[in-house]
């Protein structure tokens, strides 16, 4: 569905500023973003802050900071500007107020009084009889079909009691629309409740407020998550009272846990920066949420897209309505695709002031400046490419890259020492010494001819000589670790780790050696 000819494509993103941003948010902020620059359009961040007792301070500027991190930059929103402001609810009061009275001056909205008590009681007893808990309209003026008497309302205004301004719902009509996802879709008006349009704090609903506020902002679409469906019949209406052409809309298929249930708070990490602050790239990320209910089309099997190429291919048409099942699984799987596509200088610029970190809490054995440099650095990043899951993990899951183990895997070492372990280990520690050709290749073929002799295989040493310079029994290719991490400090750590890890049948302090403590 095309906008009209020459209307220029606005959408916009309107999040409450009540935390951090849910993944659900960052996905109909990401679906608006990449709608409206498929489109050579116009992406808004309006902040929504009409419920001033969730407002959590900081949180508006948060929500930005964090869809700016994962690339999703607005055009227009309190923070860049524009010619369509304020972007924050709170500073447009009289805006509101000025189309209430419009409403009430032609009779599609009244003043309620209605106590919080007598709306309880009211729906305690709709729901006892079985009916869906609406406003009795006990406040419905006369003239506009209720029971109660203007001059009763102009009473309760002089005395000075607080109300609220509702929309009075026509009866008995059809309410349709088309949407750009689900198709066609009707209500009857008698299941829309004659909702709250202002507050008696002065601050309008939620409702109210996106409808004029889209309306001023000339948004041509607004793409949104289904728990508002239900809300089109209210804002629909609004816009007939008030003779606007309403705006386009799409609403997106819900957020699953793999259970099937609602993705909720309750059910684990649903912010975006928990992700993030687990390690998770914004790539990733974007990419992860842009699949939860789109795909690019029936036969592409493809998963992996940047944000310029989601731009590209991005649309409402290709927006399932079945909900969209939250797999962290796969998240996991497209972070570690990012990490084995992404450039050395990209990590390195992540993963050294991890390390610098490190070594302020830590000291090293190792050559500082050596470790440090983006040489060594893009060789430990080759290395374990296919084995971390996380950038950090580079520094944290690799450490003995840069620091000496601090103890050694201890069913490694009682799976893999044997009575004479230490005595060949020593050996070979000699021949290390005075190889001058430290390669990957030249140790390979160092230690297969040194163990031959002995009528030993390989493994007999590839494993503990990983452990003693790893401290555990897996990792990448040996000898590749052994080039990297350089003669001296193989030297050195072998020659300390057989001191600490006595060979079997011995014991030392009436420890046996299968059960020694080997942990500094």
């Amino acid at each position: 569905m095309q906008t009209a000819p020459g209307q220029r494509v606005r959408a916009r993103f309107a999040p409450s500023p009540t935390g951090f941003l849910h993944v659900g948010g960052l996905r109909t902020a990401l679906y608006n973003y990449l709608y409206a620059k498929k489109m050579n359009g116009d992406f808004i961040v309006r902040i929504e802050d009409t419920d001033q007792a969730r407002k959590v301070e900081g949180a508006d500027k948060s929500l930005l900071e964090t869809l700016e991190m994962s690339g999703i930059v607005p055009d227009e929103s309190f923070m860049h500007g524009g010619n369509f402001g304020p972007y924050v609810q709170s500073e447009r009061l009289g805006i509101y107020k000025q189309y209430c009275q419009q409403l009430l001056e032609q009779k599609n909205a009244y003043y309620c009084f209605s106590t919080a008590e007598e709306l309880e009681e009211n729906r305690k007893l709709q729901m006892k009889q079985g009916l869906q808990p609406k406003y009795n309209r006990k406040w419905l003026p006369e003239e506009m079909g209720g029971t109660m008497p203007e001059s009763q309302s102009r009473k309760k205004l002089e005395e000075g009691v607080p109300y609220v301004v509702r929309m009075k719902v026509p009866d008995y009509v059809s309410i349709m629309f088309e949407d750009m996802v689900r198709g066609p879709v009707e209500f009857d008006s008698a299941t829309v409740d004659d909702q709250v349009l202002m507050k008696s704090d002065g601050f309008p609903t939620y409702h109210f407020a996106s409808v004029i506020d889209d309306h001023l902002m000339e948004i041509s679409h607004v793409i949104r998550g289904e728990e508002w469906l239900s809300s089109m019949p209210k804002h629909l209406l609004l816009y007939e009272f008030f003779g606007w052409e309403p705006p386009k809309v799409a609403h997106l298929p819900l957020l699953l846990n793999p259970d099937r249930s609602k993705l909720s708070k309750r059910q684990g990490d649903v912010a975006v920066e928990d992700f993030i602050g687990k390690g998770y790239s914004p790539e990733a990320i974007i990419n992860f949420v842009a699949l939860l209910g789109w795909n690019e089309g029936e036969g592409c099997e493809r998963e992996v897209y940047s944000l310029d190429e989601l731009k590209e291919r991005f649309s409402l048409q290709r927006v399932g309505k079945a909900g969209a099942v939250f797999n962290i699984e796969k998240l996991g799987w497209l972070e570690k695709q990012y990490i084995k596509a992404r450039s050395q200088k990209k990590i390195i610029g992540v993963i050294k002031p991890l390390l610098l970190a490190e070594l302020e809490k830590k000291s090293t054995d190792m050559d500082t400046a050596r470790i440090t440099r983006d040489e060594y650095l893009g060789q430990v990043i080759e290395l374990m490419r296919e084995r971390v899951s996380f950038e950090h993990e580079f520094i944290s899951f690799s450490s003995y890259f840069f620091f000496d183990p601090e103890g050694y895997e201890e069913k490694a070492v009682q799976k893999r020492w044997v009575a004479d372990t230490n005595e060949v280990l020593g050996e070979f520690i000699s021949v290390l010494e005075e190889t001058v050709d430290f390669s990957a290749n030249n140790l390979e073929t160092t230690l297969r001819s040194f163990v031959a002799p002995r009528g030993k295989k390989p493994a007999f040493l590839i494993h503990p000589v990983r452990i003693l310079i790893s401290g555990v029994g897996f990792g990448p290719s040996l000898y590749h670790m052994l080039e990297v991490i350089g003669r001296e400090t193989v030297v050195r750590r072998l020659k300390k780790g057989i001191e600490r890890v006595p060979a079997p049948g011995r014991s030392e302090g009436g420890i046996s050696a299968r059960r020694a403590v080997i942990r500094d």
